[in-house]
């Protein structure tokens, strides 16, 4: 039988109801709880006219309601699209117009941001398909009933990715593939062993908060639940709670890292995967490692998943804390890599773009059939755009990313998303965006052609529609960008660009 989500939770309830599922808002979800939390969200979705193939836009921080809320869609055979709390209108209104969301789900306000003012934002036009708008409220939840039409083959998770080339796009992911790979992490990952428990720091609404709560969820691991990630906090509730596991980027783990205490800061931890964002990660990870901190190496991304492989934590130090590793569907997972020019399959040892076939795969990007077209060939295999090589053992390692996005604030960033919201202020006519190093952190810059506007009105519009990790830390202004004439046309030398905010960083300009 294929399982879908509520197979997990299911599972649970008739072997242990009152055992922990979650830690969240300063105390204990029991699995009983969460169930009927969870079908409570499912009967108040029902009651708002959600059903099998509809989709609803979850803009929530990490609370318990919204997996209650994933668990009811599940419940209902429809999809929750994944809104990351730090987008601003321009994301939000692309997200919204581009899923055929029938709802929004938002909490009014948390901390400085206020959802409410930036959807105020968002072009109306873009939610043509928007029936409601509702304010987080589980207290509304009605006690009844709802048939169950939870199907392997049905829509469950849409999450947002960028490519080097396009707009955003959304990745499907169906029940099964969702419920394989959490079960799949949960047994790789040593989720099922005991005493196992789970650090989620980080959003639920990008894969790897997703996919590690789900893995923990399957093994019956309890889950420790943070609203957003704030470093003093986290190392005060993974001490305080004996988390063996945690994920995050290599950024997170140095914040933490700066507050943790001495040597072993964190006595109970087994399995700390680490995603490598920023410059300098391995010498990091070896310095953690010397105050045993078990920081593993991962790959993933949103169309294969999180977790979808990880380094042995028992082998070599160099080895171990490579991006990449050995697949957690282990066999039921091939790689293959190919030469970016030739296209020919490359040996071991060779360095080329990743393919990857796994029952994980993702089904597809959202009405866009040409871009899953591209993305995923004849025999099943994804195309992943990055650049790796296999070793003989079967794992692989993961060496940097094909084209011209970039990492920020961990996540990857399409530069067409920052310079399309960017074309929209009056008096720039053209820009291109590339991302850079500053004082040691990944920022991206912008290169204008336009008039009648400023640098510091260009940065303080790009604040109120982009998330600040997108905001260009430099706007400068040029006549023209340098191109190449090619037999395909004329095209933007992004390298180029590059050097040139190079050159002006260091000379203070």
């Amino acid at each position: 039988m294929i399982p879908v989500l509520t197979d997990f939770l299911d599972r649970h309830l008739a072997e242990r109801p009152t055992a922990t599922a979650f830690i969240a808002d300063g105390r204990a979800y029991r699995y009983a709880e969460f169930d009927a939390l969870s079908r409570r969200a499912a009967a108040w979705l029902h009651a708002n006219g959600i059903g099998p193939g509809d989709r609803v836009a979850l803009w929530l921080v990490n609370r318990i309601e919204w997996l209650a809320l994933l668990f009811g869609l599940a419940r209902l055979g429809a999809a929750a699209v994944s809104v990351n709390t730090r987008y601003r209108a321009a994301e939000l209104e692309h997200i919204l117009a581009h899923s055929g969301a029938r709802m929004l789900v938002l909490q009014p306000q948390f901390r400085n941001l206020d959802f409410a003012a930036i959807l105020a934002g968002v072009d109306k036009a873009a939610m043509r398909t928007l029936e409601r708008v509702v304010h987080l409220d589980a207290r509304e939840w009605p006690e009844r009933e709802t048939p169950n039409r939870a199907s392997p083959d049905a829509v469950l998770a849409m999450f947002t990715t960028s490519g080097t080339t396009s707009n955003p796009k959304l990745v499907m992911h169906l029940q099964r593939t969702i419920a394989f790979h959490a079960l799949q992490t949960s047994r790789a990952y040593g989720f099922h062993e005991p005493g196992a428990r789970l650090l989620c720091a980080i959003p639920f609404c990008g894969v790897y908060g997703f996919c590690s709560t789900l893995g923990a969820f399957a093994a019956g691991a309890p889950i420790v639940v943070m609203e957003a990630f704030e470093p003093k906090a986290a190392v005060e509730l993974a001490r305080r709670h004996a988390v063996t596991h945690t994920f995050g980027g290599d950024e997170m783990y140095r914040r933490m890292l700066e507050l943790a205490p001495g040597h072993d800061p964190f006595p109970s931890a087994r399995f700390f995967g680490f995603a490598a964002f920023q410059a300098g990660a391995a010498e990091f990870a070896e310095s953690a490692w010397q105050r045993r901190v078990p920081l593993i190496g991962l790959y993933g991304s949103s169309e294969v998943q999180a977790l979808f492989s990880a380094q042995k934590p028992a082998a070599p130090l160099a080895e171990r804390i490579e991006a990449g590793g050995y697949p957690a569907a282990g066999e039921l997972s091939t790689l293959r890599v190919r030469d970016v020019d030739s296209g020919e399959r490359l040996p071991p040892g060779a360095s080329g773009e990743l393919e990857i076939r796994s029952p994980g795969n993702f089904a597809g990007y959202w009405a866009n059939p040409e871009a899953t077209a591209k993305a995923i060939d004849a025999e099943g295999f994804f195309r992943t755009g990055d650049i790796g090589r296999l070793r003989s053992d079967g794992s692989f390692v993961f060496e940097a990313r094909r084209g011209d996005a970039f990492r920020l604030a961990g996540y990857l960033v399409s530069p067409l998303e920052i310079e399309d919201a960017l074309k929209r202020i009056p008096g720039v006519a053209d820009v291109q965006v590339v991302g850079v190093d500053i004082s040691g952190q990944p920022r991206c810059v912008a290169f204008v052609i336009g008039s009648g506007v400023s640098e510091d009105e260009i940065i303080s519009t790009a604040k109120k529609r982009l998330a600040s990790f997108k905001v260009p830390a430099r706007a400068w202004f040029v006549e023209r960008f340098p191109v190449t004439e090619s037999a395909n046309g004329v095209k933007i030398q992004r390298a180029r660009l590059r050097e040139m905010a190079l050159e002006r960083l260091a000379a203070g300009r």
